[in-house]
């Protein structure tokens, strides 16, 4: 019986969920500080011990459950409950509602508008400060 059709191998259900998060072994290895060797022996195991699988499971951001009751035929369900309601995302976890960059030019503008404010602050104090001494 190949891998593909055993319904609780799961070297292979961690093998698909890695490349659903669109994750190499290399990445999960490193994430797991270990090599590519070693993925690809997990990924080949039917069975791995418990305390590996909740490493694996922190290392792909989900849950020991959620390798456990994975499932091919899920994952196409999932899918195809979606409808064109404009909100692209994957579960509820990770919802964009704004651009990173445009919150980061957002941020980077701020930090402009402030540091002018404390340099016209600054120049403010010395203009201040000459005029005290000029009327001495």
């Amino acid at each position: 019986m190949s891998t593909l059709t055993k319904p609780n191998h799961i070297g292979r259900k961690i093998s698909r969920i890695r490349e659903l998060r669109d994750m190499k072994q290399e990445a999960l290895a490193q994430a797991l500080g270990t090599n590519q060797q070693a993925v690809s022996i997990i990924e080949n195991s039917e069975t791995i011990d418990e305390e590996k699988l909740i490493e694996v499971a922190k290392a792909l951001g989900v849950t020991v459950e959620a390798i456990k009751n994975f499932s091919e035929e899920g994952v196409i369900n999932y899918f195809n409950t979606f409808h064109d309601s404009g909100n692209n995302s994957f579960g509820d976890n990770n919802v964009l509602t704004f651009n990173p960059l445009d919150k980061l030019m957002e941020t980077v503008e701020e930090n402009k508008k402030l540091y002018e404010r404390l340099l016209q602050s600054e120049k403010d104090k010395i203009e201040y400060l000459e005029k005290l001494l000029h009327q001495k």
